[in-house]
């Protein structure tokens, strides 16, 4: 047994931009609490946490990174996530394993673009959320702006839990305190703010405090992580990690202000769509994958949901019967990692050599149903993969697999038009990386060609459509004919497919049903216009007949392809395009030169925020196409000093005079079925 329990855990995953400080605060963590003996630098390559190559290349976290300490009787398992928004993937999945979201926050630039998203997307996962003001000793950081910020975007519940004082270099406690001198701000304001916000969690207190004006520091502190866990309250702390101002207020505030695993977000298991309680028996959820670069032992993280678990049980994924022994059960500090006797709930621990993925949630046991996971943002952005060396198809192969495991917004396919390796990524830079370390790691060098667009066709109109497929070459024959009707959905429709089958009669054998169904899935998948993906539509079988010797599946299957290919062809097809939300953030003297290019990729600005540092955020909805050059033409424009984010928003029909242009790129080979 471990020497805690589930109440003496909490869980906080360190969100943010990229430049807000996270990994130099968790180094600063590490050091303060004597897990190290010397104090991390992300900037000379001295980290204890971003070990991996391509990220002390580029002095930026590329994956998460976990890390456990203890302070206060507790123990504080902490997830620094990277802040680029092209590697959102392994910071929104470390969600999955905490409480609480803390919000680290650059004081020099204020809210940017990953800022934002990050912090969404902790609020629709329902997290408890702290805020921490990193670097507060940067020469053009105004703090007082950065709160008023803060709050004005992110909303009231936003309280200073402590001030910077004596310029910067001390802090004052505005929870034990209600007056001081503060570099800003108001010290009693800011503690009166507090009780107030931890009074609205309980009737009680409200009517004690209503009647008495006041609540006594040890009814608020425990008091505190209810009201993180319930938003009522987002304390803001303010540190400089590096100088060591406020790490250990840091480190005191989630140990003791932090809601553990039995006061947070509760997680059910979703069976048959029905919400339902944890079993007694273990539950986990795999929030990280990891493989080592040097032994190629591939790692997964798994937060204990509940009961616990020793390396001799049997970890099970959802619907499979048979489990794996895990082991070693391992508690990771950045790249290191040592034995763990067992897994408690609340806890966080890895195993290794198990074939588990981001998302699985595996049991001791056979147990049915799953955990909900936050929700990833779409690839958007695309590349085909072409070897440069002959005979390498199969080791880009493996790589890429083995990027799809660590990497929940890294996708590969097989494109069956084109016959070419497609990988899509959050953004350039993502799939930059990925290349990159591909060549490093595997000795894969890869020539890449621009990104096909992820167009789809549909249809905007109702139609009939018929084949009658007959080959006769000696011997038994073939024979299937088809009659079927075609009408839109609803934009977006899920499934994509609607399917009605209204033979009456005997005209076409029950049996011939699932091959017909095969066949128009197919051409769904092919296109009909421009061999992109079709969808909302529905498609109604009505009439047909059968051959009693000739009639074989493979016959149907065709009929059925080609008479929806025929009644798509009549029914008015359209081709769509995906239009995403894009967040420019940019000095605020670009913002003519960004509104204006945008206007010219036929892009609809939304708004316009004012950022501190003299920068502006701009929102827009841009047609994806349109934004293949963009991250080059962006740098140029802002001189390095822009960045952008985007995620997909719908899709819409093409402008009719780009239909054809899109159209004549495809060329459709002769289909050998006809």
């Amino acid at each position: 047994m471990p020497g805690y329990s589930t109440n003496d855990i909490r869980n906080v995953a360190l969100i943010g931009h990229s430049g807000a400080g996270k990994t130099s605060l968790c180094e600063a963590i590490l050091h303060k609490t004597g897990v190290t003996g010397r104090l991390g630098n992300v900037a000379d390559g001295t980290s204890h946490l971003d070990t991996d190559d391509e990220e002390k290349d580029r002095g930026c976290s590329i994956d998460s990174h976990v890390l456990s300490v203890h302070h206060e009787g507790r123990v504080l398992n902490l997830i620094d996530t990277p802040g680029s928004p092209d590697f959102l993937g392994p910071a929104v999945a470390s969600l999955a394993a905490v409480e609480v979201a803390a919000i680290v926050v650059n004081a020099g630039a204020g809210i940017q673009v990953n800022t934002r998203r990050m912090r969404d997307q902790a609020v629709q996962f329902g997290l408890g959320r702290i805020i921490v003001v990193n670097r507060i000793d940067a020469d053009n950081a105004d703090l007082e702006d950065v709160l008023k910020n803060l709050q004005a975007t992110f909303g009231a519940e936003l309280t200073p839990i402590n001030l910077p004082a004596a310029g910067r270099k001390s802090l004052i406690d505005c929870l034990a305190s209600d007056s001081g001198d503060a570099d800003f701000y108001n010290v009693g304001e800011a503690h009166t703010n507090i009780i107030e916000r931890v009074a609205e969690t309980d009737d009680t207190l409200m009517n004690k405090y209503f009647e008495t004006g006041a609540l006594s520091p040890d009814e608020v502190r425990a008091n505190l992580p209810k009201a993180i866990a319930e938003g009522k309250i987002v304390p803001i702390l303010f540190t400089n990690a590096r100088g060591d101002v406020g790490v250990k207020e840091l480190l005191d505030l989630i140990a003791t202000a932090c809601p553990s695993p039995v006061q947070g977000k509760p997680r059910t298991l979703i069976v048959s769509g029905e919400e339902k309680g944890l079993p007694s028996d273990f539950c986990g959820q795999v929030f990280k994958v990891a493989s080592d670069p040097k032994s190629n032992i591939k790692y997964a993280f798994i937060r204990a949901l509940s009961g616990t678990i020793k390396g001799d049980g049997n970890l099970t994924r959802t619907g499979e019967k048979k489990g794996a022994r895990p082991g070693h059960l391992l508690k990771f500090q950045g790249a290191d990692h040592k034995d763990v006797d067992e897994g408690i709930a609340g806890d966080i621990f890895g195993v290794a050599k198990l074939e588990l993925h981001i998302g699985d949630t595996v049991f001791n046991g056979l147990h049915e149903g799953t955990v909900a996971m936050p929700k990833f943002p779409n690839p958007m952005f695309a590349l085909a993969l072409v070897p440069k060396a002959r005979g390498d198809e199969a080791k880009i192969g493996d790589a890429v697999r083995r990027f799809t495991d660590c990497d929940p917004c890294f996708k590969v396919h097989h494109d069956s038009q084109t016959h070419e390796l497609v990988v899509s990524g959050v953004g350039d830079l993502h799939l930059r990386v990925i290349l990159s370390k591909m060549l490093r790691l595997y000795k894969v060098d890869v020539d890449t060609k621009p990104p096909k667009i992820p167009y789809r066709e549909t249809i905007t109109a109702r139609a009939e459509g018929h084949h009658r497929h007959k080959k006769q070459t000696g011997g038994a024959g073939q024979f299937g004919e088809v009659y079927l009707r075609v009408e839109p959905l609803e934009r977006g429709s899920d499934p994509s497919l609607e399917w009605s089958w209204d033979i009456f009669g005997a005209s076409i054998p029950g049996q011939f049903e699932p091959a017909v169904k095969k066949g128009v899935v197919e051409l769904m998948e092919q296109g009909a216009l421009a061999g992109f993906p079709l969808q909302d539509i529905k498609v109604s079988v009505y009439d047909g007949k059968h051959h009693p010797v000739d009639s074989k599946e493979v016959a149907f299957k065709t009929a059925g392809k080609y008479a929806f290919k025929d009644a798509v062809l009549k029914a008015k097809p359209a081709l769509l395009e995906p239009i995403v939300n894009v967040e420019v953030t940019c000095p605020s003297e670009n913002v003519g030169d960004i509104t204006g290019d945008l206007a010219q990729r036929r892009g609809r600005p939304s708004g316009q925020d004012m950022l501190p540092g003299g920068l502006t955020a701009i929102t827009a909805q841009v047609p994806l196409a349109k934004l293949s050059d963009y991250h080059s033409r962006l740098s140029s424009m802002t001189g390095g000093k822009g960045s952008f984010a985007m995620d997909l928003s719908h899709y819409e029909p093409v402008p009719s005079n780009e239909v054809q242009q899109i159209i004549a790129q495809y060329k459709p080979k002769k289909d050998d079925e006809e």
